[in-house]
């Protein structure tokens, strides 16, 4: 979404966001409400992890999944095992080389009889993502859109015209990250669907995490799907399609899928022999790759979150429950976020935590990292503030001195264009969120999110582990104030190290002048609201 606004900015902020947004096009097709596998138990995931629940006093398994190759194994080794049901919701869904193979999983788990519910948001799709509507025609497959543009193609012209005049609709967007299998085991975090996103794209990686869950836990997740699924918003692929779903497009997509499926390589690995090994899949489910049982809750957003927060109806907040978690802390809080626009309230919470001696510390993108200028922009305005009120700030390198705990391989990271994307809080080493709410205005009160809060100091402990790795000097700049002279206000410092010796710069590291003074522009402009 934010990149959609570095182009038409403008036209944003001209445009009047008031009034009450109406509902989607095509709102007014006929849908049939449905709901999540009722007896999960009738399925062999079901029955495996029914029964490690009651060996575990009704607490939930997870097992993180820092790695984005392994993000991506997962997905197709879980589609390959569903037996009755796969739940699909994401942001984004590309059509690139994993998007298509997934995609490809989809249509054969669809074949042998699966049901499967594809959510998709349209706040972001690029020409290619439209490779889904094909699947529509497939008696099994039903594929709805998010708060729909009634546009449907791809040039950003038309889609900006439309943008500005439905500004207060369009805004709002779908952010949750989510796939269910056989309503017995799922995947919730930060990933969306592509190549970046799984870190093998040499130009873009977005480092990000994933939970693996079984048990009760997989159930409420499964839950708020089922809440979206049937909302409003959630509009039949085929009352948007223009007769592109059919049957005679399924078989020809069908054709294309199978060319497609070969050999996915990226620094000399073939992932289609990955996938066909079964790992890292087999050996949770084995229980060679263990998981950790906890209690936990699933925290989200009503799909209707704007009239929630206006008061007109009743449902969930997701930041409020985030808020009391990070409010809660005692001594220690650690925050991985690629976006940091904390808003008043945010800064009130850090202020109160600092007042009671919390050591807080956080970890985000750096301007040379940064895929977001305009998010960037935004948090510049911050962190002068942050350090000022005790934070410890760091901002993540976009080429690495050391690769351990980036989800990605060293020969991967030599291209130098690692950014995070990872949503990660740690409370006191004890307690844990992961999900897809950035610290930003945007999560807080423009896009629905879900994540979980889980109990358990293991997990933290693993996190925490990867942030002391992640904010060492080689990795990652460190922030200091330079303390204020006379007619001169206090300033920045980026402290890291190069080549094993310590460096400090005086002027924010950047790709190039252009990336600096791009992002030095956009900050002149108020638009905190809406990053």
């Amino acid at each position: 979404m934010i990149g959609r606004f570095q182009l038409s900015v403008i036209m944003l902020f001209v445009a009047a966001l008031g009034g009450c947004a109406a509902l989607p096009p095509g709102s007014d097709f006929p849908k049939t409400p449905s709901l999540a596998l009722a007896h999960p138990e009738q399925t062999r995931l079901g029955r495996q992890f029914g029964n490690a629940e009651t060996q575990h006093g009704g607490n939930s398994g997870f097992r993180i999944i820092p790695a984005g190759v392994d993000g991506f194994l997962m997905r197709m080794q879980m589609i390959n095992a569903a037996e009755r049901t796969l739940d699909v919701q994401y942001f984004i869904f590309r059509g690139d080389e994993t998007g298509r193979l997934l995609t490809g999983a989809l249509l054969r788990a669809a074949d042998r009889g699966v049901r499967v519910r594809i959510l998709i948001d349209d706040g972001d799709t690029l020409a290619g993502d439209e490779q889904l509507t094909a699947l529509e025609a497939h008696p099994s497959i039903e594929l709805r859109i998010f708060n729909p543009f009634a546009y449907r193609g791809h040039s950003e012209v038309f889609r900006e015209s439309e943008f500005m005049f439905d500004a207060s609709r369009l805004d709002y967007r779908m952010h949750n990250k989510l796939i269910a299998v056989d309503n017995a085991i799922a995947l919730v975090g930060g990933r969306n669907i592509g190549d970046q996103y799984f870190q093998i794209d040499p130009d873009s990686q977005l480092a990000d995490d994933d939970m693996f869950t079984a048990g009760p836990i997989t159930q409420q997740l499964s839950a708020t799907f089922d809440e979206f699924w049937n909302s409003a918003q959630a509009i039949p692929a085929e009352a948007l399609s223009a007769g592109k779903s059919s049957p005679a497009a399924l078989n020809e997509d069908r054709q294309e899928l199978h060319e497609q499926n070969k050999q996915l390589k990226a620094d000399g690995t073939d992932f289609v022999t990955r996938i066909a090994t079964g790992e890292p899949f087999n050996g949770v489910i084995s229980g060679r790759l263990p998981l950790i049982w906890a209690h936990a809750r699933v925290v989200c957003d009503s799909p209707d979150k704007k009239q929630v927060e206006d008061g007109a109806i009743v449902g969930r907040l997701m930041q409020r429950a985030v808020a009391d978690a990070v409010g809660g802390v005692k001594s220690e809080l650690l925050m991985i976020t690629p976006y940091l626009i904390p808003g008043s309230e945010g800064m009130r919470l850090f202020g109160a935590l600092h007042h009671r001696g919390v050591r807080i510390r956080i970890l985000t993108n750096s301007l040379e990292s940064s895929t977001m200028l305009l998010a960037q922009s935004g948090y510049m305005h911050y962190r002068i503030p942050l350090l000022e009120n005790g934070v410890e700030l760091y901002e993540i390198r976009s080429l690495l001195g050391n690769a351990k705990g980036s989800g990605q391989t060293r020969a991967i990271s030599r291209f130098g264009n690692y950014s995070l994307h990872a949503k990660l809080f740690v409370f006191d080493r004890q307690r844990l969120f992961i999900g897809s709410m950035n610290f930003d205005q945007r999560s807080m009160h423009l896009n629905t999110e879900i994540g979980l809060i889980i109990d358990s100091p293991v997990l933290a402990q693993q996190i925490a582990a990867r942030f002391e790795a992640m904010v060492q000097p080689a990795n990652a700049y460190q922030l200091a104030l330079r303390p204020a002279e006379p007619g001169r206000p206090p300033s920045l410092v980026w402290r890291s190290q190069e080549g094993g010796k310590a460096v400090e710069y005086d002027t924010e590291p950047a790709r190039s002048d252009w990336q600096r003074d791009k992002v030095n522009l956009w900050s002149l402009l108020p638009l905190d609201d809406e990053l």
